[in-house]
């Protein structure tokens, strides 16, 4: 499968996730909801890794990679809690555009940290993100 495949897969899923948490935010602390989604987000991811690699190909991963893991993970973790909060006290279907502005930091990110290469593709691409997810969460009165 190409990596567009996956990344479609991805977006499927957090649109799928964005209704199911909603609901299952309702009537219990978001942080509780989040511990508990990420808990079994962990069972499963370790479960993939015992289940699709031989015994014994499990390699502990460099100092550098395990530390920008680790910074992953922090930011993960920030943004599933700060997710589930705005689920709670917003429509889902505002609070998931807004979240996709998630892509415009990383395309800016990529830019100035990776060194990447920024078009105007680019630019027009994440003003349309941008614009799309305040058409989306504006809510006219």
């Amino acid at each position: 499968m190409t990596w567009v495949l996956w990344a479609l897969l991805s977006a499927a899923f957090a649109g799928i996730t964005a209704v199911l948490a909603k609901v299952g935010v309702e009537g219990v602390n978001s942080n509780l909801a989040t511990a508990i989604r990420t808990t079994v987000v962990l069972v499963i991811t370790w479960a993939i890794v015992f289940f699709s690699m031989p015994a014994g190909s499990i390699v502990v991963p460099s100092r550098r990679t395990l530390l920008f893991l680790t910074l992953s993970g922090i930011a993960t973790g920030l943004s599933w809690l700060c997710y589930f909060r705005a689920l709670q006290l917003g429509e889902a279907s505002r609070v998931a555009p807004v979240d996709k502005l998630s892509v415009v930091f990383a395309i800016l990110l990529a830019g100035i940290f990776l060194r990447e290469r920024l078009t105007l593709q680019h630019a027009v691409g994440g003003v349309l993100i941008v614009a799309g997810s305040l058409v989306l969460a504006w809510k006219p009165s």
